[in-house]
């Protein structure tokens, strides 16, 4: 910047400019007595302070002060004016807040030295899941019936502590629920559904891990049909960013994909002489709600309520406590291989 002889001209010059700019601006849309009336002195002002600032010389200052509304300048303020009060209510309105969390759920058992396993019942609420064409039974109250059942056979056990996701109709988005668990530090995590099609005379339970890749059309048809939970009315209630970024991240969920696949295995085993299963008991898919990174969890769909037989089975006390000893089982061996591995 040119501060001596000619540079003192281009300076007013400029200042002059501007300030008839403002001035034209403020004349316009600015209402008689409004604080934004002063916008061409604030502006000279903040002129002025700069060119001091860059080193420019006091008599270039002064003048420009005289040519901007014969200010002088030691008594230029350089703050912007207030914004009036309505203003400043509509801005604090629409900055967002603290996003708060909901309670966690509780914890059955004292020991805290106990692995934590967390049951979700599939569904709740406004999203009522599978719902039988024979009889209008709904797959949300059908799945609450027996996490409540697998819940009161581990506590019975003693072995490991339990949660639930839900212990009422209320619905939950696929990532709250094993992000629920994973805020209480579970150690295994355990999702219940009951399967369903149109047609046909499908029955049998089935477990499902972790894949990316579907391990066939059934596996594919299931996990579009159970990640639509989170969309409710069009409105979809989940984030589409990725969750896992990180290299480090992908190795862990490798490990816990591993995991999981290891009590699936065990799940089969323990529920063949308890339960009617799918002769490949076994499949993997894309299924949201087992994305969690490290943390084992399976979904486990105990049968078809779709079909007359599996739906009696499933909805019956027999039933569910069937399903809940091969539950507590495949648990127990689980817990016990790990920490023999330790």
């Amino acid at each position: 910047m040119v501060v001596g002889g000619s540079g003192k001209v281009c300076v007013v010059r400029l200042v002059q400019v501007f300030s008839a700019m403002f001035a034209s601006i403020r004349a316009r849309f600015a209402p008689a007595g409004s604080p934004y009336r002063a916008v061409r002195g604030t502006f000279a002002a903040g002129f002025c302070v700069a060119t001091i600032s860059l080193g420019t010389a006091p008599a270039i200052a002064e003048a420009t002060a005289q040519e901007t509304d014969r200010v002088p300048a030691t008594a230029i303020k350089t703050t912007m004016p207030k914004m009036p009060a309505t203003r400043r209510s509509a801005a604090a309105l629409s900055r967002p807040g603290p996003q708060r969390r909901g309670r966690l759920p509780r914890i059955y058992g004292e020991d805290e030295r106990r692995p934590l396993v967390v049951i979700d019942a599939g569904h709740g609420g406004v999203d009522p899941g599978a719902i039988s064409p024979i009889d209008g039974r709904r797959e949300k109250d059908v799945t609450l019936k027996i996490a409540r059942a697998i819940r009161d056979e581990l506590v019975r056990a003693g072995r490991v502590r339990v949660a639930l996701t839900r212990e009422d109709d209320r619905f939950l988005i696929l990532r709250e629920r094993y992000g629920i668990a994973r805020r209480l530090g579970g150690a295994l995590f355990i999702s219940i559904h009951c399967d369903s099609v149109g047609s046909g005379a499908a029955t049998g339970a089935s477990v499902y891990t972790l894949s990316e890749v579907a391990s066939d059309r059934e596996s594919a048809r299931l996990a579009a049909r159970e990640n639509k939970s989170d969309i409710i009315a069009g409105v979809n209630l989940a984030s589409t960013n990725a969750d896992i970024s990180s290299i480090l991240i992908d190795l862990t969920q490798r490990e816990t994909m591993n995991a999981s696949a290891g009590f699936a295995r065990l799940l089969g085993r323990e529920a063949r002489d308890r339960v009617p299963l799918k002769p490949n008991f076994h499949r993997m898919a894309s299924l949201m709600v087992l994305k969690a990174p490290d943390m084992p969890s399976v979904l486990f769909e105990t049968g078809y309520i779709s079909n007359p037989a599996d739906a009696e089975f499933i909805d019956s006390e027999d039933g569910r406590q069937r399903i809940a000893e091969s539950v507590a089982r495949a648990v127990e061996i689980h817990f016990a291989r790990r920490m023999a591995n330790r």
